[in-house]
Parts: C-alpha cells; sequence; structure tokens
C-alpha cells in the first residue's frame, strides 16, 4: 500500500520541484502600439509584491515572474500603465484562489485601442 502511495505521489513531488518557481505566476506583455507606453506595473489585488517595469516600445515584449508566497486571500490580476498621450489605463482579469495562483502565466497584449489577455490554463 505505502508503496504505491509512493509510486502515486512521486511525480506530483518531481513535477512541482523541477517546473515551479513556487507560488506566483509568469506575466507576459507586449507593446502592439506605434508609441511607448511607461509606467508599467503587475499585482495581485492584495497588492503584496509588484513588477515594475519602467518604459515598453513598440514591439517589446518582456517576462518576469510575480511571486505570490505571501498572498492568502482570493484575488485578480491588476496591470496598469501609462500611455503615450498620458492616459492612465489599469485592467483587472484573471482569478487566483487562497493565495495561489490558477494559471502558469498571464499575457497581455496591448494594443492601439484595446488590450488581449490570454491564460496557459490551469496549474493542476
Amino acid at each position: 500500500m505505502i508503496k504505491n502511495l509512493v509510486l502515486f505521489l512521486t511525480p506530483f513531488m518531481l513535477c512541482s520541484c523541477f517546473f515551479g518557481k513556487g507560488n506566483g505566476i509568469e506575466m507576459k506583455i507586449k507593446n502592439d502600439c506605434e508609441t511607448t507606453i511607461t509606467e508599467v506595473r503587475f499585482t495581485t489585488t492584495e497588492k503584496l509584491e509588484t513588477i515594475y517595469i519602467a518604459e515598453l516600445e513598440p514591439n517589446e515584449a518582456v517576462s518576469q515572474f510575480l511571486p505570490m508566497a505571501g498572498n492568502k486571500m482570493d484575488g485578480a490580476y491588476l496591470l496598469s500603465y501609462t500611455r503615450a498621450n498620458g492616459k492612465k489605463e489599469t485592467i483587472e482579469r484573471g482569478y487566483y484562489t487562497n493565495g495561489a495562483a490558477l494559471d502558469r502565466w498571464i499575457k497581455f497584449t496591448i494594443a492601439q485601442d484595446t488590450v488581449l489577455v490570454d491564460f496557459d490554463g490551469p496549474v493542476h
């Protein structure tokens, strides 16, 4: 019985150690605008950790990991940035529960008049 349990749990333990960077989510963002966007911030609604990108040039893409070790509640992800004309925008998308990300990554594509958001799918 114990041997079967060990055989069953070993792949899960190896995957969590090998693939994981810990509790958090990879944030990918691409600027598909013709102008630079500035003051890019990505965080959770708990606002414990923040990814900050001073500026994102046209056609530039960036990927960074947001650690969520301190998050304990349910919440969503917040992206805020400033367009070249000075207009500040904030987007709330996605969901995490009990402080744990449900997806491996979230991808934002900022266009002239919209923001496309994509997720990879559940972590589990």
